[in-house]
């Protein structure tokens, strides 16, 4: 590998020393309560700033009520009575080691997709693309009240012991919409597009003095053809101006708005990489540069185009740790961030992460998850056979392995990876691999001995005193009557170049369920080359089962693509080149033509029937008991090895 020496050397940022190059950039993860970060908010603070991260700058506070969701799971930075919450926040960041930055946000006329109470407000009364009305535009008394109201919040932030603040000015909040031409239509002295941001600087000064205050700043992405009035030339222009008239301590720059600057991983690299150079010329002070970092070498790359921070936030997620380990060179130890934008975006409590099963919700140490017992614990010790080489299987080798145990897994496949590696075999599903990479890696790392392409005998297995079982499970046929060929979604993503090209007309039968099956099955069809492609679903739209993020992006993706819906349709027959619908409302009847039938069938558990031996534990774990999630999968693996540790000797 690589290594970086830059990546380790300190910096000086307003005054203060970082240990290193490393920055978690702003993110949150709703452990608030009533508007005030909780005991379990802290401890996640403290463990992120354990791993190594030189700064670690928070999200998800606001400055004002108007700028707040029902639920009060952002931080409410105006209040002096949460002080004693943003305190232990603030402490846990700085007893890890790294210094303390509290980001301050107004999202204006965006509400995150929430209900509010409050109106919308913006500069202007020009609707987001992403809101279905035209906030109410600001007066210039307003505007006063919004300036203060980040005074007041920068002032308690640093009162509550935070090192200084970042001004949240991009991803299509309040500040951002005044610096866009597009959206900033005034005619006041708001007009100019960095009045506002400017005199929240210069109130804040009268607070704090000179320790740090950064900005935050996207290149915002124009949709449809339309300009989105802050593109890179844009902050190349404003970003001196504003220096000029309100000097700040360093400018963060990343890219995109919401439901977009969280990439999917369809991004595999960072998308500011090559503006880095551009940027540097640009602005005189320290330039912190985000989004989509992952290896080392992109991190190097960055810093030596002129960057002198580099910002990652879901890696931070993912694996505390992975500064320490980047700055180590131990990127092998990583454990990766696939960019699935799962669990760390739905907030169900609280931010999760499917990879990390260390992450659990508010007052739990690890993400819940209980293996399925098949026996009365035996009375047997000594080696332990995993059977299933998937995320489950390899999560609880690994677990088992770090403890000492004898282990062994076996899997009839000829590779790893299970449903993760079947996953990533669809065009922008590559992340999944990085997973499977890592605990292939941490395996052989370990010393694990893994046997593919075969299946453990009675006998074998009879020598274990535990067995667990990581089998997964397997997509069960659609029956379609006819003559048209038809294959499984599982079936497509192996074959779909070698099918489409004779096939150039493709059917996607989906579940109704809008989930990664008959999506993949969709962009392999197109990546093949194929001339049309009809999703025809029993639901009511396509895609309805991911995320906003994940959403927004695949459409983004798949405009001006040969593809069509069919909503509240199934099919009943085929025949040659001809498939049979029926909406499943009205029973209407109609024919389509297609070459091929993709189907998407339920996945059902595969569990071999084991007998167990003589004092031999059974446990089984993920897609075996019943087939979900991968966060699921390694969430059970780590229990059942921890389950098998914890065993009488």
């Amino acid at each position: 590998m690589t290594h970086h020496p830059d990546l380790a050397a300190p910096f000086t940022l307003g005054g203060l020393t970082l240990r290193n190059r490393l920055v978690a950039t702003a993110h949150a993860m709703a452990a608030v309560a009533d508007g005030a970060p909780t005991e379990s908010d802290a401890a996640y603070w403290h463990r992120l700033a354990r791993g190594g991260a030189a700064m670690v700058i928070t999200g998800g506070t606001a400055v004002a009520p108007e700028s707040t969701l029902p639920q009060r799971y952002l931080t409410e930075a105006w209040r002096p009575e949460i002080e004693d919450a943003v305190r232990r926040r603030a402490e846990a960041i700085t007893e890890g080691g790294a210094v303390a930055i509290a980001q301050l946000v107004h999202l204006g006329r965006e509400t995150l997709g929430a209900g509010t109470y409050y109106a919308p407000v913006s500069a202007a009364a020009v609707r987001s693309p992403r809101e279905a009305t035209a906030p109410h535009p600001l007066s210039a008394e307003d505007v006063r009240g919004v300036v203060d109201a980040f005074r007041i919040s920068a002032a308690n932030s640093v009162q509550a012991g935070f090192h200084g603040v970042e001004l949240h000015a991009g991803h299509g909040y309040l500040l951002a919409q005044f610096l866009s031409r597009v959206n900033n239509t005034r005619d006041d002295e708001y007009g100019d597009r960095i009045a506002l941001l400017s005199q929240v600087i210069d109130a804040i000064r009268t607070e704090i003095g000179e320790l740090p205050i950064g900005v935050r700043v996207s290149v915002e992405p124009d949709v449809g053809g339309v300009d989105s009035g802050l593109g890179l030339d844009d902050l190349v222009e404003l970003l001196p101006r504003l220096y000029d008239v309100s000097p700040f301590t360093y400018a963060n720059v990343t890219a995109g708005v919401r439901n977009t600057y969280v990439p999917s991983m369809a991004t595999t690299r960072p998308p500011l990489l090559a503006s880095v150079a551009r940027l540097r010329a640009a602005v005189d002070v320290p330039l912190l540069i985000s989004q989509g970092f992952r290896s080392a070498a992109d991190i190097g790359q960055a810093l030596e185009s002129g960057a002198d921070l580099v910002g990652m936030a879901r890696p931070f997620i993912a694996d505390p740790d992975v500064a320490r380990k980047i700055v180590a060179g131990q990127e092998r130890a990583i454990r990766p961030c696939t960019g699935c934008n799962e669990g760390c975006r739905t907030f169900e409590p609280t931010g999760s992460c499917s990879v990390n099963p260390e992450l659990g919700p508010p007052g739990a140490a690890a993400r819940p998850a209980v293996p399925l017992l098949l026996t009365r614990p035996g009375s047997r010790t000594g080696p332990v056979a995993v059977l299933g080489a998937g995320p489950a299987g390899m999560e609880c080798a690994m677990e088992l392995a770090r403890t000492g145990a004898e282990v062994t897994v076996f899997d009839t496949a000829p590779r790893v990876g299970g449903q993760a590696h079947l996953a990533a075999l669809a065009p922008h599903r590559s992340g999944w691999q990085k997973l499977v990479d890592f605990q292939r890696d941490q395996l052989a790392d370990l010393g694990v001995r893994v046997q593919l392409g075969t299946a453990a005998t009675p006998a074998e297995l009879a020598q274990y005193s535990e067995i667990v079982l990581a089998t997964g499970a397997e997509e069960e046929v659609v029956p379609v009557p006819g003559e048209l060929p038809t294959v499984t979604s599982t079936d497509f993503l192996h074959r779909y170049a070698d099918v489409v090209p004779a096939a150039s007309r493709v059917a996607v039968l989906d579940d109704g369920f809008g989930w990664w099956q008959g999506i993949s099955a969709v962009e392999s069809a197109l990546a093949a080359g194929a001339r049309e492609v009809t999703v025809i679903t029993p639901g009511t739209d396509f895609a309805t089962g991911l995320s906003p993020e994940n959403r927004t992006q695949l459409m983004n993706r798949l405009t001006g693509a040969p593809l069509r819906i069919v909503p509240m349709t199934t099919v009943t027959a085929t025949t040659a080149g001809e498939l049979r619908l029926r909406n499943v409302l009205d029973g209407r009847e109609t024919s389509l033509a297609a070459d091929l039938l993709v189907t998407v069938g339920e996945r059902r558990s595969r569990r071999p029937d084991h007998a167990p031996a003589d004092g031999q534990t059974v446990r089984a774990v993920g897609d075996c008991v019943v087939p979900r999630r991968i966060a699921h999968a390694v969430a059970e693996g780590r229990a059942a090895a921890e389950a098998v540790a914890a065993r009488p000797l």
